[in-house]
């Protein structure tokens, strides 16, 4: 990312800023804080010498350095230490914003190590700053037992809301919000994923999965095999340079994602819930159900696949199921 050489400020029409006896009006009483939901000052940090001792959960950026809040900007300056997954990741957000408060690697491999040291800084009335490589703290993330030890020894707990990969992907799917579970990574394992996705098959929400893209191709098509024909979204590499969604039913998206390969970057899956069925996937089913009225399995998942591009074994497979449920 480019950035700016320091310079004269500037106005929106070129010239110099006001001097400060041209300061613009005051708010009105419409704008007051109260008016707007706003706190008092004393939870603002950016009006306080050094926010109140405890442990802070900053969120930061999932690509786009721009996307960090002010509020961690300024609570990460008055840190004492802050406890991220790899320091070098950190080191470079901290840099951009002039940011010298002491790093200290805390993952998933050393926390049992590192965490009685922070716990130690927290009971020394220390401010202790927990960040994630990208995103939203404890998302799939390290920290859980860092929070409930600290709840448990009657620290301050204190969350700096942010970026999410989770609700990004969420947001741009084009799919239900209004209730979502997040399920994490599933297993590396087909038969132990298919298992675990066989569990969550009937709940009636959007499904939201993280996930390598090594092993994306084929846990698309165990998803297509287990949640059968729904509406899906693949987002890649979301707030970065080559950012990505793809939408589709779920067997055309690991189709295509058979056909290319695994792809570079983040990603995001994104599932409708049960009971909703993708436009283009209904298409396929009502042209199998009517082929198979005159032909064969075999023929009428070949017919099918001609007509829809989509791969023979994907229609074939579910030519399959769709014949045994005409059969029972």
């Amino acid at each position: 990312m480019t950035r700016r050489k320091p310079g004269k400020q500037k106005t929106d029409d070129g010239g110099s800023p006001p001097s400060p006896s041209h300061a613009q009006p005051k708010p009105s009483p419409e704008l007051s804080a109260s008016a707007i939901g706003v706190e008092s000052e004393r939870t603002d940090t950016r009006h306080a010498s050094k926010p109140a001792p405890g442990l802070y959960l900053a969120a930061t950026p999932i690509g786009n350095l721009a996307d960090v809040t002010m509020r961690v900007i300024d609570v990460a300056r008055a840190a004492d230490v802050i406890a991220c997954e790899d320091t070098r990741v950190t080191g470079r957000l901290l840099r951009r914003y002039g940011i010298t408060a002491p790093m200290v690697s805390y993952y998933e491999h050393n926390a049992a190590k590192v965490r009685p040291g922070l716990l130690r800084r927290l009971q020394g009335g220390d401010v202790v700053v927990l960040m994630s490589d990208a995103g939203t703290p404890l998302i799939s993330d390290p920290g859980y037992r860092l929070v409930g030890d600290a709840i448990d020894a009657g620290h301050g707990v204190f969350p700096l809301p942010g970026p999410s990969a989770l609700l990004a992907a969420l947001q741009v799917s084009g799919l239900p919000t209004d209730r979502f579970l997040f399920c994490g990574f599933l297993p590396s394992k087909s038969a132990a994923r298919k298992k675990q996705l066989a569990q969550i098959k009937d709940v009636p929400a959007t499904l939201v999965f993280y996930e390598s893209p090594r092993r994306l191709p084929a846990v698309l098509s165990d998803m297509a095999d287990v949640l059968g024909a729904r509406a899906a979204a693949v987002a890649r590499e979301l707030t970065k340079l080559h950012e990505d969604v793809r939408r589709g039913p779920l067997m055309q998206l690991a189709d295509a994602f058979q056909h290319s390969g695994p792809p570079k970057g983040e990603i995001v899956i994104v599932v409708g819930p049960a009971g909703q069925r993708d436009d283009d996937a209904e298409d396929v089913d009502t042209l199998l159900l009517r082929s198979l009225e005159t032909l064969s399995v075999r023929d009428a998942a070949a017919a099918v696949a001609d007509v829809t591009g989509i791969s023979k074994r994907t229609v074939y497979e579910r030519a399959l199921e769709l014949s045994k449920g005409t059969r029972s």
